[in-house]
């Protein structure tokens, strides 16, 4: 196995780690947003308020998306197993 196709393994990898992660931490920051504007706006700084809304968000979307998330890791852990087999 050459440089070339461990760093393309390694490129592979970050790639799918953007696309499985992206969708939760892009979804918690946009309510972690709204919910610092109503903090601000109302002056009600408790901790548990952010913390709820940001777990609900990230169950409901890891309910919505499972699927297609673990479609993403199967693909590349086939990919691994073949280079692997390939050797």
């Amino acid at each position: 196995m050459s440089e070339s196709d461990v760093l393309s393994i390694l490129r592979e990898a970050f790639y799918v780690c953007l696309k499985i992660a992206g969708p939760l931490l892009a979804a918690s920051m946009i309510i972690g947003l709204i919910v610092a504007v109503f903090q601000a706006a109302t002056q009600i700084h408790e901790q548990t308020l952010t913390f709820v809304p940001k777990l609900l968000i990230v169950a409901v979307i890891m309910i919505v998306c499972g699927s297609w998330i673990i479609t993403i890791m199967n693909d590349f852990f086939k990919m691994i197993f073949e280079k692997i087999v390939s050797l």
